[in-house]
């Protein structure tokens, strides 16, 4: 007898999601392998072992063996190694930028237009297909259990480009899964937005849940409890006029923080099409003006947002990594037009 504890569906938009379980009063001693497999829709008894030994599971607080036998009063914290949108994962051969690699991590810059994992819609052609091939072409004996969906500890959108980190053992995905759910890693992103923006830095604090008409979307909630806490902070690289170039460093890692953030302080991003920036939200009303943001959108057909920088604690080395990569090339060449033009624009008014 147990009763999984409710957990709102805001806070379960997180990639490692944390899920929680109470043991009722008269539940019968049970090894905690055999309880949780009879509890998680999809998973082996295997995968759950493998998760419990790398340390995604506690009792109490306590790290135990998957031989632990669950007991009345029990408080089982679990952070879900199964993402319930896919159960199968074919190597696809998928070119994937590789910034580091060693036994235990992945570190990859990624491109544009590719979805991080499979889910409803995207069955195939993700990031992890690539990655399933890249480790297949390494060791050719390693089966589908084998493969290491638990690895991915973080997600970026499927526009944003820029660095990712996966793991490649159990160890390293509950090594770097805490190190993101206690918020250590050190993320910098940049993007493009529009409006010139009034300070040269700050922060934004509110929290972040779905939208409540539009589900595919998310929201800033500033005032009460609804959604999760989230904070990301800002700073001007570049003021363009009419849009901005930022840097934004995530203090929390929720979906969709910063194109929610910036969109909830009036600075939307730059053709981002599901919050309204790929439409002229700042400027003149000239058809010229239009013509040139128009060819901006063409160049870059995306959000613009890119994953600049990516810091963490190696899990078994201990030692600090820092990656950082050059701005893809549609934001470079977005980011020139707008210099340009604004260069232009102020040697017609003087």
């Amino acid at each position: 007898m147990s009763e999984e504890l409710d957990i709102p569906q805001e806070e379960q938009e997180d990639l490692y999601e944390r899920r929680s379980f109470h043991i009722d009063k008269g539940q019968e001693p049970l090894r905690i392998d055999k309880w949780l497999q009879a509890r998680i829709e999809g998973a082996t008894r295997n995968k759950i072992q493998k998760g419990i030994d790398a340390g995604f599971l506690t009792v109490n607080n306590k790290i135990v063996k998957s031989n632990y036998k669950v007991r009345p009063g029990d408080e089982i914290l679990l952070m879900t190694l199964i993402n319930p949108d896919y159960t199968e994962l074919k190597p696809e051969n998928i070119p994937l930028n590789i910034v580091y690699e060693d036994s235990d991590i992945l570190v990859i810059n990624k491109a544009p237009n590719m979805v991080v994992h499979p889910g409803v819609g995207n069955y195939t052609g993700t990031l992890l297909h690539g990655v399933a091939y890249h480790l297949l072409q390494q060791n050719p004996t390693l089966t589908e259990e084998d493969l290491p969906r638990y690895g991915l500890v973080h997600r970026i959108d499927k526009n944003t480009t820029g660095l990712i980190v996966l793991a490649k053992t159990p160890e390293a995905a509950a090594h770097l899964s805490k190190q993101f759910f206690n918020h250590t890693v050190k993320r910098k992103y940049n993007a493009l937005v529009w409006g010139d923006m009034e300070e040269e830095e700050g922060t934004i604090n509110a929290h972040i849940a779905r939208h409540k008409q539009f589900r595919k979307m998310f929201a800033a909630y500033p005032e009460g409890d609804t959604g999760k806490h989230a904070i990301t902070h800002y700073k001007v690289i570049q003021r363009m006029n009419y849009v901005t170039l930022v840097e934004c460093i995530l203090e929390t890692g929720r979906t969709h923080q910063i194109r929610v953030h910036m969109k909830h302080i009036g600075h939307t991003l730059f053709n981002d099409w599901e919050y309204g920036g790929d439409r002229i939200l700042k400027g003149t009303i000239y058809t010229k003006y239009k013509q040139f943001v128009d060819n901006c959108f063409e160049i870059c057909p995306r959000c613009a947002l890119h994953a600049k920088v990516l810091g963490f604690v190696h899990p078994r080395t201990h030692e600090e990594m820092y990656f950082e990569t050059e701005l893809p090339d549609d934001m470079k060449q977005v980011i020139d037009k707008w210099s340009r033009y604004v260069g232009n624009v102020k040697e017609v008014e003087n």
